[in-house]
């Protein structure tokens, strides 16, 4: 009677060890993401980037929220503590739909919002011979990143103020000022020849795309994680309705 009971018990708690390497894989995914989010919200402060600051809260209130939700539920697993599992379950429940829904909803709206507001912020910077200190810093920033000069028609945008950010090493990316160039400019110098709105625009729109990808991505892997828990909990029932009728002498093989 006692191998059977043994055997049935370890049937009734099969999920238990995929649903704790789950979580300790979205613990571990969550983790990483809480750490370049701090990385990337401090580079955006350091350099002056144009982000909504609602945008940065809601990142770091997803991603703390998901790693104490995974502890919870390994938790729950770990300790067959069911009403962890329920708390748990909940949380997943609300944020999995939340997040496939809005994504789903918003994605056009706030990708065309979004790239067109922040492709109207660097526009309204014109003319570059006149913006602010402010704008500049944040200009030679993206200049140095996105290896471009000026928004528009290059380096002439500079007038004859080229700043040291569009200055090019990567021949094929360069053009060479000579007697043509903007007057007052340094002649024979290499500067970057592309212009960085549209390269910013479009990399602002990967990195959108990605975004949302990556939403809804999570929000899928938060519905398998759901699923997961709720078959948990039913086994750790079983098992415990089980374990209390081997207790009371009243076990008949086949009943469960």
């Amino acid at each position: 009677m006692h191998r059977s009971a043994v055997v049935v018990v370890a049937e009734k708690t099969s999920l238990k060890r995929p649903f704790i390497f789950a979580n300790a894989v979205h613990m571990a995914l969550c983790f990483f993401m809480l750490t370049m989010t701090v990385a990337w919200h401090r580079d955006l402060m350091e350099t002056g980037k144009l982000v909504s600051s609602t945008s940065v809260v809601i990142m770091y209130i997803m991603e703390i929220g998901c790693l104490l939700l995974s502890v919870l539920g390994v938790f729950g697993a770990f300790k067959g503590k069911r009403w962890c599992l329920i708390l748990y379950a909940t949380g997943m429940a609300a944020a999995s739909q939340t997040i496939i829904i809005r994504t789903a909803l918003s994605y056009q709206d706030i990708y065309e919002k979004r790239v067109l507001r922040e492709e109207s912020k660097l526009l309204s910077m014109m003319p570059l011979t006149g913006t602010s200190k402010a704008n500049r810093t944040l200009l030679y920033s993206i200049q140095q990143e996105f290896e471009c000069c000026g928004l528009i028609e290059g380096y002439k945008d500079w007038g004859s103020s080229i700043p040291a950010s569009c200055n090019c090493h990567y021949p094929g990316r360069c053009i060479r000022l000579r007697g043509s160039a903007t007057l007052g400019a340094p002649k024979n110098q290499y500067i970057y020849k592309e212009p960085c709105l549209p390269i910013y625009v479009s990399e602002l729109k990967l990195a959108f795309s990605l975004a949302m990808g990556i939403q809804f991505g999570s929000g899928v892997f938060w519905v398998i994680l759901l699923v997961m828990s709720i078959k948990l909990m039913g086994q750790i029932k079983r098992k415990q309705e089980f374990m209390a009728l081997l207790q009371s002498n009243r076990y008949v093989p086949g009943a469960f």
